[in-house]
């Protein structure tokens, strides 16, 4: 009869911080280069709609 493991299995280790940024660095002159465009945003503004409705609760009977 088969046991069940005892341990997690070994999670992958995450690239170091150095990696990551020159990646990051990479990817954005390759999309510059290929004709793409960064816009600016205001501090605040979302670019996504809320799809959940107002959170009115009304308490009591309806008449």
């Amino acid at each position: 009869m088969a046991g069940k493991p005892k341990r997690a299995p070994a999670k992958k280790k995450q690239p170091s911080a150095v990696q990551t940024s020159q990646s990051i660095e990479d990817q954005t002159k390759a999309f510059l280069e290929g004709g793409g465009k960064i816009d600016n945003i205001n501090s605040g503004v979302s670019g996504q709609q809320s799809m959940a409705g107002p959170k009115h609760i009304s308490l009591g009977n309806k008449s």
